[in-house]
Formats: structure tokens, C-alpha cells, sequence
């Protein structure tokens, strides 16, 4: 799985949309087509706010495409759209040198993250954990591995196989999460001893959470717990390297 000598000190075990980046998951889909962009906000809707399950919303997802999107459209969506938050490079390559796990573990596109990686608009991650429904044939400039997620579930299973497989103890754990979606991640993290984070913290995540009497540690950038995204430009955003407190205090770095 994950060839290394040295042990790693931690694991941090990321969402990426609207928690490291801007960008939805869909986003790529309407780009290229932009005709189906009420629908595909529709499904995100649903599924961040726990209505329909990562399955369904992903069947919906591919009825709606005509073709699905070539490594060509992906490549062409991202020269014109690829953002993320202050400092997730920084952060990536951070861990990388402090000995960290980076796991990039999101009901995402397989096939964005390796076109992404073959872009070099991110430092390489040495785990992906992402959803098939578009993934192109395998290249050197992939993730050391490549987990598929298929439910939201997936995520904490996913992080928990890779911790076992590393050996890494849940107090050694930090997972990031934005939305609803992100819940059972974080449920599961709650209950392995990990450190929960809240980025771009949405009410939907708050609300899972408080129901079930999940703490969220530590929240970075704008709590919309209370209030819903505006999309302004002035909103503040993270700088993901304001983690690295949190890493030097939970795995002492």
C-alpha cells in the first residue's frame, strides 16, 4: 500500500471542496457543460445537507452527462478555475517535510485529482481517497495509492485502513470537514480520539455534530454555523497554514 521506512508522526485526513478549495465537486461538470448547472447545484444541495447519499447524487450525476468529461475538458476547466484556500500547498509540503501523513479523503473526482497532480498545480499527496465516477488510466504523477469512496461512510473507513496499515493512533488524527457531508467522518473521529477541524465550518456540519454530541476542536476561517455562505468576495477564507499550530500541538512536531 504505502511503501516508507520511517514512521509517520500523524495522519491528517482532508475533505477538499469548500474545506481546502473554493471548488465543488460538480464544478468540472458544469464547466463543460454548462447547461446542466441548476441541476447539478440542485443535487450538491441534497447531498451536502444529507438528503440523498453519495450514491444516488453520483447516478443522478452521470445521467445528466452526455459523455463524461475527457482528460482534455478537465484540463481545460482547470487552466481556467483551479483555486484553493491560502496555504494548502504550503500545508501539503509542510507535512510532507514534518514526517505527516496528507490524505486527501473527499466525495470527489478521482480523475480532477490526477489531473491536477499531472498539472503540478499541487504538491503530490501520498493517499487519495475519492470517488470513481471519473477516473483516467493510472500515471506516474498519481497519489502513491488510490482509495475509492463510494459513501460518505467511506471516509472514516477509508482514513481508519490507511492509520491501521501506517500505524498511526487515533490521537495522532486530524480530520478536516466543511459540511453535513463530512459528519461521519467526523463521527468516526470522535470516536477514535482524533482531532476534529472545522474549515469554512457550514451549519449543516454544526448541526450534525450537535446532535450527536461531536466536538468540533478547533474551526479555521469563516463559522457559517450561524449563517449561510454569501459568495462575496470579501468573505474571509482560511490560511490552511494556521493547522500547523494545531499539528505541533497534537503531534509534537
Amino acid at each position: 500500500m504505502i511503501q516508507r521506512q520511517k514512521p509517520y508522526r500523524g495522519l491528517v485526513s482532508s475533505d477538499w471542496s469548500e474545506c481546502l478549495s473554493p471548488n465543488g465537486p460538480f464544478d468540472f461538470i458544469r464547466f463543460t457543460y454548462p447547461e446542466l448547472g441548476d441541476r447539478l447545484a440542485d443535487i450538491f444541495r441534497d447531498y451536502t445537507g444529507n438528503q440523498i447519499n453519495l450514491t444516488e447524487a453520483s447516478a443522478k450525476v452521470e445521467t445528466l452527462m452526455p459523455e463524461p468529461v475527457s482528460s482534455g475538458q478537465m484540463d481545460a476547466y482547470l487552466d481556467e478555475a483551479f483555486r484553493t484556500y491560502p496555504g494548502v500547498a504550503e500545508l501539503i509540503e509542510w507535512c510532507r517535510s514534518h514526517d505527516i501523513l496528507f490524505m486527501i479523503n473527499t466525495t470527489g473526482m478521482i480523475g480532477y485529482f490526477q489531473r491536477v497532480f499531472a498539472k503540478k498545480l499541487l504538491p503530490r499527496v501520498a493517499v487519495l481517497s475519492a470517488n470513481p465516477l471519473i477516473r483516467y488510466p493510472e500515471a506516474a504523477t498519481d497519489p502513491d495509492h488510490i482509495i475509492e469512496l463510494f459513501e460518505i461512510q467511506d471516509k472514516g473507513r477509508n482514513s481508519a485502513g490507511v492509520a491501521k496499515k501506517m500505524g498511526i493512533k487515533g490521537d495522532k488524527i486530524i480530520i478536516l470537514g466543511d459540511s453535513g457531508g463530512d459528519g461521519p467522518h467526523f463521527e468516526w473521529g470522535s470516536q477514535s480520539g482524533a482531532t476534529l477541524v472545522g474549515s469554512m465550518t457550514k451549519k449543516s456540519l454544526h448541526e450534525y455534530c450537535r446532535r450527536r454530541h461531536i466536538r468540533i476542536h478547533h474551526r479555521l476561517g469563516t463559522d457559517f454555523s450561524k449563517r449561510p455562505p454569501t459568495g462575496g468576495q470579501n468573505e474571509p477564507v482560511p490560511d490552511l497554514m494556521e493547522l500547523c499550530g494545531i499539528l505541533d500541538r497534537a503531534f509534537q512536531v
